[in-house]
């Protein structure tokens, strides 16, 4: 099938470098938009894409779309949620304000362990119908690929669980997904005090079955002082990537944890967090593979110090922004919402803001060959925003729903 969108008012995130996979530092103030432009989908690529000088005048489409007044960008990817849980955790958001911390709730039981309750509880069918509740949320909000953790089973029956729902999401749902093993989330219950003999178990029950399965794609850990340490944190990665795991990282989110420097010794696609770094973090960052992930919708939500996002951008580093979405430090996966926080609290401007939500995001995931930005040969995964004055409205106007059509893989989805 080919589809003809024209009258576009502006095509943003265009390239025609099939060698970009991510832009760094000072580039990521940079975007390509074109004015008065029109695109051609032929089955589920983009087959190519202009201005009105080069309009397709002559040729033949199965259906045309009229973008007059409107934006078409690359369907923004989320490279950190937590989006397959159980229930909600919403009794915890006003403990926060009555001046809990989050290590407090968790040490009462709260937190991760009180998601890991629930979700033990909970079957696959309904785990599935929940999260599936989610998936059509993000797809509306903007969302055409999606990262998605395990890590509220913290056995190896229930971190199976989730990865198999994570699966069946990936076969049933629009997106395109990736998955991520988290069984170092937290230590449950039963491995108090003996953390350890659960360090033993992830090693030695869930990562083999779980590469055996092909559950998924990456490893992750959370590295920070009252979870996992950094001893636990070098067993675990160098376990999962014997198994074909690669590692992910939650890095410095509470303080210098050392997590950074964890995921750039094993090659990490990704650290995130990172609300505590500095000059030893943002030099091996700059000479490494690893993509810093910023994910202010929990800094808010927590009411922590945002990530020093001007200053990472000024020692050349790449940044994506994704949003957490999870019940317990940021119940939203809104990237929108994420765009506009990005701008507000780090200074990003639209384009930085755009760049850190769609190509560079999209590079956290292993997807930037064919995902996040608009260029022959890519995946037709577009956003096409109802009227708007510019694209700089989008992160402005962060409440308002502004996107009239999403199509994924060259198919129009239900919004």
């Amino acid at each position: 099938m080919r589809i003809l969108i024209k009258n576009i008012k502006q095509l943003i995130q265009t390239s025609n470098d099939p060698a970009l996979i991510l832009k760094r530092g000072a580039e990521m103030a940079q975007m390509d938009v074109i004015e008065n432009g029109w695109l051609i989908i032929e089955d589920s690529k983009i087959k190519n894409f202009g201005d009105s000088t080069t309009y397709p005048s002559h040729e033949r489409f199965d259906k045309e779309i009229d973008a007059t007044g409107r934006v078409v960008m690359p369907a923004m990817c989320d490279c950190h949620t937590h989006i397959v849980y159980a229930g909600s955790r919403e009794k915890e958001f006003f403990d926060k304000i009555r001046g809990l911390s989050y290590q407090e709730i968790a040490k009462r039981g709260g937190g991760i362990l009180n998601s890991a309750d629930l979700l033990s509880k909970t079957s696959e069918g309904e785990l599935f119908q929940q999260a599936m509740e989610r998936v059509r949320e993000i797809t509306a909000k903007g969302t055409g690929s999606v990262e998605i953790k395990s890590g509220y089973g913290l056995n190896p029956a229930d971190e199976i669980k989730m990865l198999r729902v994570i699966k069946r999401i990936s076969e049933e749902s629009p997106l395109t997904v990736k998955s991520t093993f988290l069984g170092a989330h937290a230590f449950p219950q039963r491995y108090k005090e003996d953390h350890a003999g659960y360090v033993d178990e992830i090693i030695t029950e869930m990562i083999p079955v779980i590469a055996t399965e092909e559950l998924a794609d990456y490893i992750d850990i959370f590295c920070e002082d009252g979870f996992f340490s950094v001893e636990d944190t070098d067993r675990i990665l160098n376990a999962g990537i014997k198994y074909g795991l690669r590692p992910k990282v939650h890095a410095n989110q509470m303080g210098f944890s050392g997590g950074v420097q964890m995921g750039v010794k094993y090659n990490a696609i990704s650290v995130d967090h990172l609300e505590f770094t500095g000059e030893e973090e943002f030099e091996l960052l700059a000479n490494s593979d690893t993509m810093p992930v910023l994910l202010p919708g929990a800094t808010m939500f927590l009411k922590m110090d945002y990530a020093p996002a001007q200053k990472m951008l000024e020692k050349g580093l790449p940044l994506a922004v994704a949003s957490n979405y999870n019940p317990g430090s940021c119940p939203s996966g809104d990237l929108m919402f994420m765009m506009f926080l990005a701008c507000q609290h780090y200074k990003f401007t639209a384009e930085q803001a755009i760049n850190a939500t769609t190509i560079n995001s999209a590079y956290a995931m292993d997807l930037s060959e064919t995902k996040g930005t608009i260029a022959i040969g890519k995946d037709a995964d577009l956003i096409i925003t109802k009227p708007v004055p510019s694209y700089e409205f989008l992160p402005y106007s962060f409440t308002t729903p502004l996107i009239e059509r999403m199509i994924l893989g060259g198919k129009e989805i239900s919004l």
